[in-house]
Order: structure tokens, then C-alpha cells, then sequence
């Protein structure tokens, strides 16, 4: 899993597989999942991003890292 921030347009991708996107579906206002040809979630992309969660922390929970937190 990879998340890229991207501060001039203030959107969070979310990026689940390496398999490309084949289809995009808005699913809440400014919230968009991406599916590969198979219909499994490959990403997701939140716009206005710092306004719909707290950007300045992320808590890792044995996925399978070790619990920990990444502070902005």
C-alpha cells in the first residue's frame, strides 16, 4: 500500500495494487474508488483531503509492520 499527498490540489491517494485502474466510481462527494479489470479496489482518492481526516498522524496496527505512529 502506498499514500500520496499532494498538497497544491489537497488530495490523498491511496494506492492498494500495482494493477492499474479499469474503472472509477465516486462513491461520496470527493471520495473515488478505483477498481482493476477484475473489479477489486486498487486505490483510493479523497479530495479536500485535510478537511476530511487528520493528515498529521498515521497508526500503523500490525499490517504486518509493528504497531506505530508517522507524525507530519
Amino acid at each position: 500500500m502506498k499514500l500520496s499527498y499532494y498538497k497544491d490540489t489537497d488530495s490523498l491517494y491511496i494506492d492498494l495494487s500495482s494493477r492499474p485502474s479499469a474503472d472509477s466510481r465516486e462513491i461520496s462527494e470527493g471520495i473515488v474508488l478505483d477498481y482493476d479489470a477484475d473489479g477489486n479496489i486498487a486505490g483510493i482518492d479523497i479530495d479536500n483531503a485535510s478537511r476530511k481526516m487528520d493528515l498529521h498522524e498515521i497508526v500503523l496496527s500490525r499490517i504486518p509492520a509493528e504497531a506505530g505512529t508517522l507524525r507530519a
